[in-house]
């Protein structure tokens, strides 16, 4: 038996030798983060100098494009390392810390998505009272819970993994750290490290899937019973957002299948592409998606660009 503070490192054991193909594979995947921070952090910055943006929504949306850098930071730079290593070994408070990175990043992403519902909700069931009930105050607060709520209830669970996991091995079948990768090696019975994910996991992702669906349930309902105007609102401010919420969550459901279940007759690229879809795709997915059907972001990154060209 090895206990958890004797486990100095492990294996990712999903890697394998690609030969002088991996200068090609690190090309692509820096190309690919530095596009994904690129636009990120153009949109932050549209936002962020554009009074005209200084609104719920857009503010909602520049916490989301935080997040997206948070989210690919994770995992970018230690996979670029990782490609160019031969060895692919990384140390145990580092695994550890990926894992509260990646936890963190999911949560926040369905909290800001299910405070962006509410948005909506009162921007198009309640119009004549929104300015009073989305003020600068409710927006500072609903952001502060988003990010501090994830970011001190994964930090118990990280925590508790690291001291209460007994550990029998060092190997994790994949391409970087994630939770359920090591409490699979552990030697003694891991359901109260179970349990304890799963009401972490409820307490934010179901609770946030919950209200996004009531919230879109009274959208709806009042989509059907209003004008043609209300309807066109609707579906240009809520179509990204339900894009972006549905790519996420097959995304982050390829990940949980991925890991609960044994998927080794799948070809190991393919396992490997769909444990990072979720990663990888959705800082891309959301500034592009926003970016394009957003006119009023879509005039101001092109003004922008164009005066920095200048």
């Amino acid at each position: 038996m090895i206990n958890s503070t004797q486990v100095s490192y492990f294996t990712l054991a999903a890697y394998f030798d690609t030969g002088t193909l991996k200068y090609l594979h690190f090309m692509i995947v820096l190309c690919l983060y530095m596009f994904i921070v690129s636009v990120n952090v153009l949109l932050i910055v549209v936002i962020c100098l554009n009074r005209s943006l200084h609104e719920p929504m857009y503010i909602f949306l520049c916490s989301l494009f935080v997040n997206e850098l948070y989210g690919s930071t994770t995992l970018f730079p230690f996979l670029l390392l990782q490609i160019l290593s031969d060895i692919h070994t990384v140390s145990a408070s580092f695994c550890l810390l990926q894992i509260y990175c990646v936890h963190t990043y999911g949560a926040i992403e369905y909290l800001n998505l299910a405070i962006m519902s509410y948005d909506r909700y009162l921007a198009i069931c309640c119009p004549l009272q929104y300015n009073t009930r989305m003020t600068l105050n409710k927006i500072a607060v609903l952001i502060a819970l988003t990010w501090l709520y994830p970011l001190l209830a994964c930090i118990v669970y990280t925590v508790y993994l690291n001291s209460h996991s007994e550990l029998c091995g060092n190997i994790i079948h994949k391409v970087y750290c994630d939770s359920h990768s090591v409490v699979k090696l552990a030697c003694s019975d891991s359901h109260v490290v179970n349990i304890y994910g799963l009401i972490l996991s409820f307490s934010i992702i179901f609770i946030a899937l919950f209200f996004i669906i009531y919230t879109y349930m009274r959208i709806l309902l009042v989509c059907f019973s209003g004008s043609t105007e209300t309807r066109q609102k609707a579906v240009s401010t809520c179509t990204p957002h339900l894009a972006s919420l549905l790519n996420f969550t097959v995304g982050a459901s390829f990940e949980l299948l991925q890991s609960r279940f044994n998927m080794n007759r799948l070809p190991n690229m393919l396992r490997i592409f769909l444990s990072l879809y979720f990663l990888t795709c959705q800082p891309l997915f959301n500034p592009v998606m926003y970016g394009l059907n957003l006119s009023k972001i879509r005039v101001m990154s092109k003004s922008l660009m164009s005066n920095a060209s200048y």
